[in-house]
């Protein structure tokens, strides 16, 4: 255990440096042993900063070899050094600082700063990875014009990349080369990247509307090279996106983008050079599933869109970060909707909120979108961050319009092209393009935790008025007991027998809200409110949330009839699915009940209703089939667990499992009807219709294969020898692993055997294979899990390895991680204490589930509680996991 609490950073200490650096000359000499780094550095005193101020500069985990002002090299008794700063305590106003750096990337496992991932050169420099590689003011307010010269051996390294343009290149002696790239764009050093290795490229061209032409590349390793269309296709078409929908226009000559197997990200919006974790960029059907090729999609788009919310507009410090991620990540969400389906986009996006950031929100890490302190940045690279930060965005778009969210935007980007600036920039420029006071909006951003909305609704026959009164509140979190009263944009409809009514709305405090024939958009301002609707000729049930308006959880007293009413006759698509989860949850709920008094469900029946809206779904063929699937999947034992105030493990598992088999059973001739019905011979597609056919199609299996019999056996034993396309292969792989008999057992031993000996020299695809077995919930799973950390299959040094086994064993298969005799709270500790010693970042992240431990039974908090305790007295403890732990256990 460290013998000291780092120190945390707060958001009200900030002031500006002082000194900036206006230039950056940067010179790598790549060789195996060492790499050495010179960097030329013009800096200034800040006009704000005191005369003769000392320079105090970032660095660490490297060799200093030589320090020189204007030329002249310092003696060591002229600068002081520490392991995590260089300081000069008298330099002049203006001056040129360089600095000689002797690093080791091959040995540099935490893959932050300069590392190498197997033969290639790369680098991480977000969040403070810079200081990894030179000493430097590695904070993102100081903006610089980087100038980035790389010599290498160029048989080993004929590729050598970093930002900007290329400007020169040329012939070294003992058969190396260089090459020079300069970014004429200032940026902060979290921005730059260095690539160098023997790489083979996919080129293409996008031509601007303005008429300039971009050269588009995608690096990759040779045997890589045949998986790159689908990025470059989802590049050109985000690049014309941001051109229609934000009028935003690429500003270099060249776009470039590598794939890196060893990466603790997605990817990287490095300006001009991209940085993608191999998983976010290759794609092909016998590789990659549906959901791989829409996560490339989405991600390609993510980075592109960075150049502007993010790169040419940047963040002032790290507390303002949802201010790129947030506004970044609702920007990916409405491409990768326009490109595919808008509702199964948003009902993707909303289980993900409310299964994994509500539970954030709910936890010992909550903390607002924007953070008042950190001690490692890297811990707030999180879903509030994210998923939460770009559902303000959206709020502030629901709020606005599209129109005068637009015209918001625009202002910013013009307002603050090239500057490094705050959230309250943002909402400064929404308010001064709209006219509208975004005062109490804004603490959505200074406030942690997810409000909740109570909501009664009353129907008056007589006066032909449905009334709902809505109240708000949010619970207590770590950072405040008590929360002012949340801006919230809540979108309502009402449902008859026969489907939407018309809306007309009045009432006492009424707000703003906006109706149309179908929707009308709520604001809530204070603790309660009342809304009054007024010729409703019939009782009507209220569609509540509409699009899930705003982040919130909402609790309204819906019958089990309403919600198959809003199943089957809503028109908003988010809402019938959210009624399928509801109806889902209150089944689940009675056999959890029913376990827990009995300890047993053999003989308890599927709720009727259920069955009916489960049956009406199957024979409706004018369905999205995409969204019948959603609809057809039952709530998961994550979210169920996020709902309970204490998790009975074991009642969870049976109840769904129970239910699960038991749709399997009643409808097992719905299910292989909708089986036969969605399979195809047509080539494999990425495009929204296919894949909600393969969807359903592999739903249906799932629900087939609960029934063990040979006939259903069968049928996944064949699709996964014959099927074409990744997609179908891994469903039906796991519907095998997943079985109980002896017949499936022997199945899926053979089945992941073939699997293995196929695809042993494709990484990304043996993560899938990893995952799978990690996933099984048939007992033994720890044990399986333990054995496959040694096979050659799994490095523990490779992020996506461990986040395929230990990840989804430890986050996604709660009956063998949980386990009563805290086996599996062992086994995660005992690995992340592995993981401290080599990559600080991911075992930080590998925490999460033990920092739920007051969501569970006596027992086992105190068997999670005594791992923290054991992994905080760990000898050089990380500042990353020392703040997740810590705090976990206050």
């Amino acid at each position: 255990m460290k013998d000291f609490q780092p120190r945390a950073i707060l958001l009200r200490d900030y002031r500006a440096p002082d000194y900036w650096i206006d230039k950056t000359d940067l010179h790598f000499s790549l060789a195996e042993e060492a790499t050495d780094v010179t960097a030329e550095l013009m800096l200034r005193r800040n006009a704000e900063a005191a005369a003769g101020a000392p320079l105090v500069l970032h660095g660490q985990d490297m060799e200093l070899i030589e320090v020189a002002v204007d030329g002249r090299p310092l003696a060591p008794r002229e600068y002081q050094l520490t392991d995590e700063l260089l300081t000069l305590p008298q330099v002049p106003a203006q001056f040129k600082l360089t600095c000689k750096t002797r690093l080791k990337p091959a040995q540099n496992t935490s893959l932050e700063g300069l590392y190498k991932s197997h033969s290639m050169y790369c680098t991480q420099c977000e969040a403070e990875g810079f200081r990894k590689i030179t000493y430097y003011l590695d904070r993102p307010d100081v903006m610089s014009e980087f100038t980035t010269t790389i010599d290498a051996d160029r048989s080993r390294y004929p590729v050598l990349l970093s930002n900007g343009n290329l400007v020169d290149r040329g012939e070294g002696d003992g058969g190396r080369h260089w090459v020079r790239w300069h970014d004429p764009f200032k940026k902060p050093a979290y921005l730059f990247a260095l690539v160098a290795g023997d790489l083979c490229a996919l080129d293409d061209t996008f031509t601007t509307r303005s008429g300039r032409e971009v050269t588009l590349r995608i690096f990759v390793e040779a045997k890589d090279l045949d998986k790159c269309d689908h990025a470059m296709a989802s590049l050109k078409n985000a690049m014309a996106w941001d051109e229609k929908v934000y009028g935003r226009e690429y500003d270099l000559d060249i776009f470039m983008i590598v794939a890196v197997d060893d990466f603790n990200m997605g990817a990287m919006e490095n300006k001009g050079l991209n940085i993608f974790n191999t998983s976010c960029v290759l794609a092909k059907p016998e590789t990659t599933t549906d959901a791989g090729f829409q996560r490339v999609e989405a991600v390609v788009a993510h980075e592109y869109f960075h150049n502007w919310s993010g790169n040419r507009v940047t963040c002032r410090d790290w507390f303002q970060l949802s201010l790129k991620e947030g506004f970044t990540v609702f920007r990916d969400a409405e491409f990768s909707a326009d490109m595919g389906s808008p509702t199964v986009k948003r009902v993707e996006d909303v289980s993900l909120l409310r299964t994994l950031q509500f539970a954030e929100d709910a936890g010992p890490m909550s903390h607002p979108v924007q953070p008042a302190s950190f001690i490692e940045i890297s811990n707030f690279y999180t879903l509030t961050i994210y998923e939460k930060g770009a559902e303000v965005v959206r709020m502030l778009r629901n709020l606005l319009g599209a129109a005068q969210f637009r015209r918001g935007s625009d202002l910013y980007f013009e307002r603050h092209d090239g500057q490094a600036v705050t959230i309250d920039d943002f909402v400064k420029a929404m308010e001064d393009a709209s006219g509208r006071d975004l005062g109490q909006f804004k603490r959505w951003y200074s406030q942690a935790g997810t409000p909740v909305l109570e909501v009664d609704g009353v129907y008056d026959a007589g006066r032909e008025e449905f009334t709902l009164t809505v109240s708000q509140s949010c619970p207590p979190t770590p950072d405040s007991e008590t929360k002012l009263a949340f801006h919230i944009p809540l979108a309502v409809g009402l449902v008859g027998e026969a489907g939407p009514l018309a809306l007309r709305l009045r009432g006492s405090d009424s707000g703003t809200g906006e109706a149309d024939q179908g929707s009308c958009v709520l604001e809530l301002t204070k603790p309660q409110q009342t809304f009054v609707f007024e010729g409703v000729a019939e009782k009507p049930v209220p569609s509540l949330l509409r699009g899930f308006s705003a982040p919130v959880k909402l609790h309204y007293d819906y019958s089990r009839d309403d919600l198959m009413r809003l199943m089957s006759r809503d028109s908003d698509g988010f809402c019938r699915w959210d009624a399928s989860q509801q109806l889902g949850v209150a089944v689940i709920g009675d056999l959890i009940d029913r376990y827990g008094k009995t300890g047993e469900l053999h003989r308890e029946p599927a709720d009727p209703r259920l069955l009916s809206a489960h049956r009406e779904l199957l024979d409706d063929d004018s369905l999205d089939r995409a969204m019948v699937a959603l609809m057809l999947r039952l709530p998961t034992e994550a979210y169920l667990s996020e709902l309970a105030d204490t998790v009975d493990v074991e009642a969870i598992h049976a109840a769904r499992q129970h239910l699960r088999k038991a749709l399997a059973l009643a409808l097992a001739e719905q299910w292989e009807r909708v089986y036969h019905g969605n399979c195809s011979d047509e080539a494999y597609r990425a495009d929204a219709g296919a894949i909600a056919r393969r969807s359903l199609k592999n739903t249906a299996l799932g629900y087939l294969a609960l029934r063990e019999d040979d006939n259903s056996l069968e049928l996944c034993r064949t699709q996964f020898e014959q099927a074409d396309n990744m997609t179908d292969v891994l469903a039906a792989l796991a519907c095998l692993v997943n079985g109980t008999s002896a017949a499936a057992t022997a199945a899926s031993t053979a089945a992941l055997a073939a699997f293995y000996q196929r695809w042993q020299h494709e990484p990304l695809v043996v993560n899938q294979w990893l995952s799978v077995q990690a996933g099984c919930v048939a007992p033994g799973g720890l044990a399986r899990v333990k054995a496959l950390l040694q096979h050659p299959g799994f490095d523990i040094k490779n992020p996506n390895k461990v986040r395929a086994l230990i990840g989804t064993f430890c986050n996604q298969n709660a009956i063998n991680f949980h386990l009563k005799s805290g086996a599996g709270y062992r086994f995660l500790a005992d690995q992340i204490i592995v993981l401290n010693r080599l990559n600080p970042q991911i075992a930080a992240r590998m925490t999460t589930p033990l920092t739920k431990w007051q969501k569970y039974d006596p027992q086992r908090q105190i068997l999670m509680k005594s791992e923290l305790e054991r992994i905080l007295i760990e000898p050089d403890l990380s500042k990353d996991v020392y703040e997740v732990v810590s705090k976990s256990l206050r």
